[in-house]
């Protein structure tokens, strides 16, 4: 017997982690990286043109210079414009050439990290965690590295710029400017540890208004039947409510940020007119060199609002990294299943199953309990049962997609050279389980490309002669009217396959997988009645020769297997052949009678 617990959700990196990963990627790119940084520069060396032109004017004019400085300064201006524009372009050119790339190879590492994952790891944890990971997280660092990343970066740069243009014109002056840093600081230490909170519980009310709002959308009919409609409407309204005040609380803290910030931007600009008017005074320094300063030290306010607004998005981005590398290190730190034993002819044993989706391996909440099964080389197993009785908890355990919370699902071989010599499916590689056990389940999926690449998923170096007979083997004479045959283009975008065609697909890789267990979880269930009878055929066809543990969701299927198992609450009730469970008159007895009927 053993035991086991899993993690809900798979890893997520640390911060430090995350950009250590960052960091390779990024040194692939570094001559990008130089022509970014050095755009930027120059792009922020060209703005302090600006106020240097008018700090110039400001000396010069009162002491008569004519016309030609201020063209001078004029033609300056203009020149410092064009490097701008330049530098802003290069920049975003720059930008886009190393955050582009990054985000496809993060994205390309996390789903072949999350293909090489074993699959109990990702049923333990549901697909949905994985597919956001892949797509919602990704989709917010493309979305960060393409509007808030050029933000940051221009904003980080003017700053860092303007602040030593700053010390340049005086290094008094400069040493006033620095009265700002541990102003900003403080706004910082602030602003930081309210942000996170108050920004979840906003995009967790936006979340609640959006399934309110849908559900009253989707049910409306069901709403309108039962009168229901002003209580839904109520209950709308208060989930809107609460969202709108939760915005306007972010608003207000955001207002409050922005404020602090003001007002160390106005102390520190009264500090810098006041220093440079006893500088002037005192005949230290000229009135242009302060009128220079204070523009600069200006032009530091947008830059830093910007990033203190951004920090949100940056936060969020951040957040997503880790997830995203959380896979990738997963993958490349879990151990691997590794064993030299060769299973011949084996037969399938489950002992003692038991399983709950609860995290406490003693909950009472057990969808199976105590269920034991030996299924033999070439005998097929129908199990039937109504809805939440286990039976796809039972085909998954079989299938080795999940452990069980407590017992044992193993192959033990039948061979007299190896008599006795028993592995459990979890102690199997992924690639020799799956040469052992495959599944088909009800939800079959086509992907984007020919007919032969989707047969031949499990067998990629089939030949064309192979997939053909896997394809005949379950009666897919339709494959050969397509318009190019097996290179007929299916999926999304290509040709139009019906419920049958997908699932023969699923049928035909098996049979060209041709392990030595099929696990069938209502693998023809959504054919609808007309396909039914020819999927069942085709199903029959694929499972010649091999074992197979076979969730009927109809009753013809249990009445050609060799053995009916009939679960109820996580138990099996029933057990026998097709002809014994009706001659005994009991659940499945009646069940037969209702089909039958």
């Amino acid at each position: 017997m053993s035991e086991q617990t899993t993690q809900t959700t798979l890893s997520i990196a640390s911060r430090r982690r995350s950009f250590a990963h960052l960091a390779p990627l990024l040194r692939a790119r570094w001559g990008w990286l130089l022509v970014l940084v050095l755009a930027g520069v120059a792009n922020a060396g060209a703005g302090l043109v600006g106020p240097w032109a008018i700090g110039r004017l400001v000396d010069e004019l009162p002491a008569g210079a004519g016309s030609d400085l201020v063209i001078t300064c004029a033609i300056a201006v203009a020149i410092a414009g064009v490097i701008m524009a330049l530098g802003t372009w290069i920049g975003a050119w720059a930008l886009a050439h190393i955050a582009m790339p990054i985000v496809a190879d993060l994205r390309t590492q996390v789903v072949e990290s999350a293909l090489s994952l074993e699959s109990q790891r990702i049923e333990s944890t549901g697909t949905g965690d994985l597919v956001s990971r892949v797509a919602d997280d990704s989709r917010k660092i493309s979305e960060a590295a393409a509007q808030v990343l050029p933000l940051v970066v221009e904003s980080l740069l003017i700053v860092i710029v303007s602040a030593a243009g700053l010390a340049a014109i005086d290094w008094r002056l400069g040493i006033v400017g620095l009265v700002a840093l541990p102003m900003y600081w403080l706004t910082l230490r602030w602003y930081l540890p309210r942000s996170e909170p108050i920004y979840k519980e906003e995009r967790a009310a936006f979340g609640r208004r959006a399934g309110r709002l849908l559900g009253g959308l989707t049910g409306a009919s069901t709403l309108r039947a039962y009168r229901a409609e002003s209580g839904e409407l109520t209950r709308i309204d208060s989930a809107s409510g609460q969202a709108r005040d939760l915005s306007i609380g972010v608003f207000s803290f955001l207002t409050r940020a922005f404020g602090r910030n003001n007002r160390a931007e106005a102390v520190v600009l009264s500090l810098l007119l006041i220093a440079g008017f006893v500088l002037v005074f005192a005949g230290e320094t000229t009135a242009g060199a302060v009128t220079t300063a204070a523009l600069v030290f200006h032009r530091l306010f947008n830059p830093i609002g910007a990033l203190v607004g951004l920090f949100d998005q940056i936060q969020s981005a951040g957040a997503s990294l880790t997830r995203m590398v959380g896979v990738i290190d997963e993958a490349s730190t879990s151990p691997r299943r590794t064993t030299d034993i060769s299973i011949d002819r084996p037969a399938m044993v489950l002992e003692d199953l038991w399983f709950t989706y609860d995290e406490d391996p003693d909950s009472s909440k057990h969808v199976l309990k105590g269920v034991s099964l030996r299924l033999s080389p070439g005998e097929v197993v129908a199990v039937v049962g109504t809805t939440g009785a286990g039976k796809s908890t039972l085909a998954r355990i079989a299938a080795g997609l999940s452990s069980p919370t407590r017992g044992r699902a193993g192959l033990t071989t039948t061979s007299a050279r190896q008599a006795g010599q028993s592995t459990s499916l979890t102690d199997l590689p992924e690639d020799i389980l799956r040469g052992h056990i495959s599944m088909v389940a009800q939800e079959v999926h086509t992907f984007n490309g020919t007919l032969r690449e989707n047969v031949a998923l499990p067998v990629p170096d089939a030949t064309a002669e192979q997939i053909a007979a896997a394809l005949d083997t379950v009666g897919a004479g339709w494959a050969t009217e397509l318009p190019r045959g097996l290179e007929t283009e299916v999926g999304d975008g290509g040709a139009r396959l019906t419920a049958v065609q997908e699932q023969s697909i699923a049928l035909a890789r098996l049979v060209l997988a041709d392990p030595d267990f099929a696990i069938l979880d209502e693998a023809t269930a959504e054919a609808g009645s007309a396909g039914a009878q020819v999927l069942e055929q085709s199903a029959k066809a694929a499972l010649n020769g091999r074992g197979a543990l076979v969730v009927a969701h109809r009753l013809s299927q249990a009445e050609t297997a060799d053995r009916v198992l009939v679960m109820e609450h996580g138990r099996i009730v029933e057990e026998g052949t097709h002809e014994e469970l009706v001659a005994a008159g009991g659940h499945y007895s009646q069940l037969w009678a209702a089909w039958s009927a």
